[in-house]
């Protein structure tokens, strides 16, 4: 889970374009200035090639947190 949280962090970095940007599992997308539905968007399909799986539309929609997003991403890679 801590791997997940640290990769998935470069992923927020690079999709905000923010090196300082730090992320918890407690973080929300109101947190997040810039993160607005077309930025989940990009962020999902980001996180989907960083580690390599794919999600369904409604596995990420209700998501609340970046939590619930690490709890998915290692659930679907069995981990």
């Amino acid at each position: 889970m801590a791997d997940t949280l640290s990769k998935l962090q470069d992923v927020f970095r690079d999709v905000f374009e923010d090196d300082d940007l730090v992320i918890s599992r407690a973080t929300t997308a109101a947190q997040v200035s810039a993160w607005d539905s077309v930025m989940h968007v990009t962020l999902m399909m980001a996180a989907e090639r960083a580690f390599k799986l794919r999600f369904k539309s409604g596995e990420v929609t209700g998501l609340k947190n970046v939590g619930e997003l690490v709890d998915l991403i290692d659930r679907r890679l069995g981990g």
